[in-house]
């Protein structure tokens, strides 16, 4: 058994997939001919307007990562996430939160612990999740 995939509920699944495709250098699945007429069979006509869409893993990455899918549902967020994702800067910890924000998402607080600070940040559209620091900070 392996980890297939992250499924995230949200609002606009285009706009979603590519903040988080942009975040961690992955890329949004593409739109062949088969996969735009199958989305014309159910009235959808822009790869904008597709209720899901799918985030890949770099090709000459790690294959056993899972993709990220993203599937719009009607009702809001209301709560804290049950489950979120901690993501480790490369080089710099600040660098990467600022890169993040300009992605557009926010900063919802500093942390810090015996293991160094992190950043508690939102998603474009609320959804927790942690920038922690390289791993050669990490005390």
């Amino acid at each position: 058994m392996r980890l297939d995939a992250i499924v995230v509920d949200c609002r606009h699944a285009a706009s979603l997939a590519r903040f988080w495709a942009a975040a961690l250098g992955w890329s949004v699945a593409p739109y062949d001919p088969a996969e735009l007429a199958r989305l014309a069979t159910k009235g959808i006509d822009d790869p904008e307007d597709d209720p899901t869409v799918m985030v890949d893993p770099p090709v000459d990455g790690d294959a056993d990562l899972p993709v990220l899918f993203f599937v719009e549902v009607p009702e809001a967020k209301v709560v804290k996430n049950r489950l979120h994702l901690d993501l480790r800067a490369e080089d710099d910890l600040e660098a990467e939160v600022r890169r993040l924000e300009e992605l557009g998402a926010r900063i919802r607080n500093w942390e810090e612990t015996d293991g160094g600070p992190w950043c508690v940040m939102l998603d474009p559209e609320g959804n927790e999740f942690c920038v922690m620091p390289p791993d050669d900070e990490v005390a």
